[in-house]
């Protein structure tokens, strides 16, 4: 799902699509609410002004329109677990999408050559982004998009966020770059064949086909060469790497695995890092970061500006990798070769919760305990790791818990 910072926290993107019953969203109706209906009613009035007309109003949020309760419930649904790498990855880069991703390529070869052609950015992965975000146009979403941004607009967490993107999709159809009952996407507001918000449409979208609309739905050309058109904007640089997988020496300094820490191929070089064979690193004018998805334990990759610009597209770092290991796989490259043995059972958010309940018990600040493995957490993780002596990763496993649980359980 594209969208500038935010869009990718909101929607489930990070995860795999949610399969949702057409039946169950066709109409987006409740039991009335006049609160909603009240809110609308305003909104309304701010669509008008800003210069969206009462015919798009009209036939995109209809009279007696009310929230769609499913997408309520899809917003407020937290997982359940939090998910290793390896979990993550192999759920996403199996023998089933890569035998249809190379179906699609050889289906679709003349149009994405001519995308590469035009914007620089490798058939591989732009194909791999199709691949994971619809499984190649097989999931687009089937909620009717205005009605599922009101919902989210109304009374949301990010209301603001919302409202704006609700007012962006009016304007693309007030544009008639499709009718109104054919806006349809996920339940966060993303749409067609690479899963564009509305905002991230208007700045990116393309219509490579010149038939007067921009039709990233049902239009592949518009939706490859709106896709690069995104990436070439965001930064990619044609002809270089997004990085590979590499091995750490003995006694690497932990410190500098991170996505903050560039260094030159030939700094990393120096200080012992290798391709997976061991042989040393090709020479590359390019400064890269050091990152490890599952630990120390787990695969470490060495990756460049191009990823950076994969996480602008969606900022997990799982799902970046995933895009780029699934490109990789696409331009012939093999599996992943280290770090399996690494420790791959899944937390609970329950289990987060109680290293962080853990953590701050100890004095380590992190914020607000939320079962959520974000920075602050990671840090203190980190800065915990060091003081008792283990490898200072900042990566919650339930190998540290358990250490944890042995060395200060809970009201102990």
């Amino acid at each position: 799902m594209v969208c500038a910072a935010l869009l990718h926290s909101v929607a489930a993107h990070a995860a795999e699509p949610v399969q949702i019953d057409p039946a169950q969203v066709q109409t987006p109706t409740t039991a009335n609410d006049p609160q909603f209906a009240a809110w609308l009613a305003q909104f309304k009035q701010e669509a008008l002004a800003s210069g969206i007309s009462p015919q798009t109003l009209a036939v995109a949020l209809p009279e007696g329109v009310q929230k769609i309760e499913r997408v309520i419930e899809l917003d407020q649904r937290q997982p359940e677990f939090v998910d290793t790498f390896w979990n993550y990855l192999d759920r996403r880069v199996d023998e089933k999408r890569i035998r249809t991703g190379r179906e699609k390529l050889r289906e679709h070869r003349k149009t994405f050559n001519s995308v590469q052609a035009r914007y620089g950015i490798p058939t591989s992965v732009l194909l791999a982004l199709w691949g994971l975000e619809t499984g190649y146009g097989a999931s687009t979403g089937s909620f009717p998009t205005p009605a599922a941004l009101a919902t989210l607009a109304y009374g949301n967490r990010r209301s603001a966020f919302f409202r704006s993107e609700l007012l962006h999709a009016l304007t693309i159809l007030e544009q008639q770059h499709l009718p109104a009952d054919k806006m349809m996407g996920s339940w966060a507001g993303a749409m067609g064949q690479m899963q564009f918000m509305p905002s991230t449409f208007l700045h990116h979208a393309v219509d490579a086909d010149d038939d007067g609309r921009k039709d990233i739905w049902h239009s592949l050309p518009d939706a490859f060469n709106s896709a690069a058109n995104y990436l070439r904007r965001s930064g990619w640089r044609p002809g270089e790497l997004w990085g590979r997988e590499v091995k750490l020496p003995e006694g690497f300094e932990l410190d500098n695995a991170s996505p903050e820490i560039l260094k030159s191929v030939k700094a990393w070089t120096r200080l012992g890092v290798r391709q997976t064979s061991g042989k040393p690193l090709p020479p590359a004018n390019l400064n890269g970061s050091i990152i490890l998805p599952q630990g120390h334990e787990g695969p470490a990759f060495l990756v460049y500006r191009n990823f950076h610009v994969i996480m602008e597209w969606n900022r997990s770092i799982n799902y970046a990798l995933a895009v780029c290991h699934l490109s990789d796989r696409f331009s012939g490259g093999g599996a992943l070769k280290l770090g399996r043995n690494a420790d791959n059972r899944r937390l609970t958010r329950d289990q987060y919760i109680e290293i962080q309940k853990m953590l701050l018990q100890l004095g380590y600040p992190l914020g607000i305990i939320d079962g959520v493995p974000g920075t602050k957490t990671r840090q203190a993780i980190q800065n915990y790791q060091r003081t008792v002596g283990l490898p200072a990763d900042g990566h919650a496993s339930a190998r540290l818990l358990e250490y944890m649980q042995r060395a200060a359980p809970l009201g102990g």
